[in-house]
């Protein structure tokens, strides 16, 4: 039952981050713009934090689910989010990249998006109670630390193929930089515009 619960959590999460957000679209362009070796430290670092933070969600998520508007405050943090990485990346769009990074930096940045991850509260919120509700994941601390360990191997292994797809893409088509960083920063202004329309919909409908 043990193997079950952690293959439960690495498919689970392996599902999630198969959308496009600002996790995956992040590492496509760090695994362009720096290469492999960094794209996997980020992934390591980043894994390693989604093993706590997946952990401490579960825990939390019957209580988070009856919150009235956890839903709301993510989606104006995700309109900011989104905003910010697409400002950052548009601004350096046509900096060349640079010939050394530094390991510590890569591995910083995962730790950083791997706390700062609001669409997991979300995706956790629904997938999480689901499987606790129709007790898919045993009761127990333990139980849920190798679910939690199943799920940091499901985003290592999805981070890890979407680093190996962005090397691939950019070795068959020959694309530069700028149109790497111009295509993604576009991406990450229309998925804030996306929950800023979402909520501003919201609030004309409920009036």
């Amino acid at each position: 039952m043990i193997v079950l619960t952690f293959v439960l959590g690495l498919v689970v999460n392996f599902i999630g981050y198969i959308p496009p957000g600002n996790i995956n679209l992040t590492l496509v362009q760090l695994a362009i713009n720096r290469g492999m070796r960094q794209a996997i430290r980020f992934i390591t670092a980043f894994s390693s934090m989604e093993l706590v933070f997946t952990f401490a969600i579960m825990q939390g998520a019957k209580w988070l689910s009856a919150q009235a508007h956890i839903g709301t405050i993510i989606d104006w943090f995700m309109v900011v989010l989104f905003g910010v990485l697409g400002t950052i990346t548009w601004l350096n769009r046509k900096n060349p990249p640079k010939t050394k990074y530094s390991d510590r930096e890569s591995i910083r940045y995962g730790l950083i998006l791997g706390l700062v991850n609001p669409m997991q509260i979300i995706f956790w919120l629904f997938a999480g109670t689901y499987l606790l509700a129709h007790q898919w994941i045993l009761p127990g601390l333990w139980a849920l630390g190798i679910f939690s360990l199943g799920s940091a191997c499901g985003a290592f292994l999805c981070l890890y193929l979407y680093a190996l797809f962005a090397r691939y893409l950019q070795s068959k088509f020959d694309l530069s930089t700028q149109v790497i960083n111009t295509s993604i920063a576009v991406l990450f202004f229309a998925f804030s515009a996306y929950h800023l329309i979402k909520q501003v919909y919201l609030i004309i409908h409920h009036h």
